[in-house]
């Protein structure tokens, strides 16, 4: 049942922990509907805030998204690309099932949802979709063997400007943001100290760090297309 007409609706993918959660509070914080989605999220008490429990690289977690953001809103007007999986190896070490795992989560899960919401968004006029990659994409480290991250992510940020020259004067934005490395429980705590060493400015990034990226790009009516790096200065050069 559509109960909010009027009321902005985001869909967010790894939504459970880390950035993804954050952004669920950032959002309902502006006003917004929430459809969360991941493989492990539970119900919620907040009447404004969805849960559905699947595997993004899934087209069936999909179309469940989407249903579930119209069955209780009736409108989308934003998605954030999220959920993501990073698996730090020399190339040759990859195997066969993490090929299937990275490719399936950053890249089928990307295709299955965008282009599932993206009609819904052209139908608000005003859209918005936000996907996070990795500043690695533009600014490898012989520290970090990161192949399959470039693989995925990279194609992400192509396809972000592709998306937003394509729809640019239909009202739908699209935007990525690329972030260093995050605290997030992705990273245990005893390898804070090394990974901090990574960035120019000498620590991590926060999941606020992230967040406030997303946010403003949400409130950026004239930025499109844009990749903005969110790395302590990694993308600079290290």
């Amino acid at each position: 049942m559509n109960t909010s007409q009027g009321q902005k609706v985001v869909v967010i993918t790894g939504a459970s922990q880390g950035i993804g959660a954050d952004l669920v509070t950032a959002y309902r914080k502006l006003g917004y509907g929430v459809v969360a989605t991941s493989r492990s999220i539970g119900p919620v008490d907040d009447p404004k805030v969805v849960t559905v429990r699947g595997d993004i690289a899934e087209a069936d977690t999909a179309d469940r998204v989407v249903r579930a953001a119209l069955d209780r809103f009736g409108r989308i007007d934003t998605l954030v690309n999220n959920a993501g999986v990073f698996v730090a190896k020399p190339f040759t070490d990859y195997t066969d099932e993490e090929f299937d795992l990275v490719t399936g989560i950053n890249l089928a899960g990307f295709f299955h949802l965008t282009r599932r919401v993206l009609p819904h968004l052209l139908a608000t006029g005003a859209g918005h979709i936000v996907t996070i990659t990795t500043s690695f994409v533009d600014q490898p480290s012989s520290h970090v063997p990161s192949v399959l991250a470039s693989l995925t992510k990279g194609g992400l940020s192509s396809a972000t400007k592709s998306l937003a020259i394509e729809y640019a004067a239909r009202g739908v934005r699209v935007n990525a943001v690329a972030p260093g490395i995050i605290k997030t429980p992705m990273h245990p705590v005893e390898t804070h100290q090394t990974l901090a060493g990574l960035h120019p400015v000498g620590r991590m990034g926060e999941t606020s760090d992230v967040v406030d990226a997303v946010v403003y790009l949400e409130s950026a009516p004239f930025v499109t297309g844009e990749i903005l790096h969110v790395d302590g200065g990694q993308n600079a050069g290290h």
